[in-house]
């Protein structure tokens, strides 16, 4: 995968370190590179990036400012001589927060970050348009309906799916890197060791899901997410 970036910093030196940072990163395209959030701006409105190393400190308009105008699927990762911006860049989803001097071994952990997040996102959005994925199964590739999914467990190193058909299909993943993989909120973990396909629950019983004779538990860590997808769904 390729990545289309621009750099956005009112230092040249650092602008300058920047570029050559990405020019030697293979996954890297660099489209542009700007001194201003605000020349920025044109370019990018009519030439969409994937990925912005943005400095926060600007005349004009600051890299928080800008960040907060953005595309949803235009990606930031700060790159600022200040620490003390870190929980606004949180705020404003971005993927990293370097603090100058910027090495590139600094600079391509972000990097790899932003792949892995591009990749995940990319993969994502195939397994909620096509509505299945394959998994490895038993040194077999098995074919798993994302619409015949009652739940998912996690088992240390493994993950059962638990299907409509009673069917159990057990692979080796994590449960964390199967949750990012899955459309939201259509699947939400509801515990450490489960996944639920939401659309599927017919019955919650003292705030556990119930399937048959199965009681599933919600977690305090993730009550909240579970909590607003029901009253959405719930007639009061």
């Amino acid at each position: 995968m390729i990545i289309n970036c621009a750099i956005i910093d009112d230092e040249p030196l650092a602008a300058g370190l920047l570029k050559s940072y990405a020019d030697k990163t293979p996954f890297l395209n660099l489209v542009g590179t700007y001194g201003s959030a605000v020349e920025a701006m044109k370019e990018i409105r009519s030439n969409p990036v994937h990925l912005l190393f943005l400095d926060i400190q600007m005349p004009e308009l600051s890299g928080i400012e800008f960040a907060k105008i953005l595309p949803k699927e235009t990606k930031v990762i700060f790159t600022t001589a200040f620490q003390q911006y870190a929980i606004e860049s949180y705020k404003v989803a971005a993927l990293d927060y370097l603090v100058k001097p910027i090495s590139y071994e600094d600079f391509l952990k972000a990097a790899n970050k932003a792949l892995d997040w591009f990749s995940i996102s990319q993969k994502q959005q195939t397994y909620a348009k096509d509505r299945f994925m394959y998994v490895k199964s038993d040194y077999k590739l098995v074919r798993v309906s994302l619409d015949d999914i009652l739940y998912i467990e996690g088992l240390k190193d493994y993950i059962r799916f638990y299907m409509e058909d009673g069917t159990k299909v057990l692979s080796l993943m994590n449960l964390k890197k199967m949750e990012d993989y899955l459309p939201r909120p259509e699947f939400l973990r509801t515990h450490r060791s489960f996944i639920v396909h939401m659309p599927k629950v017919q019955c919650v019983d003292r705030f556990r899901i119930a399937f048959d004779d199965l009681f599933i538990p919600i977690s305090e860590s993730y009550k909240e997410d579970v909590q607003q997808y029901f009253d959405k769904h719930t007639l009061s």
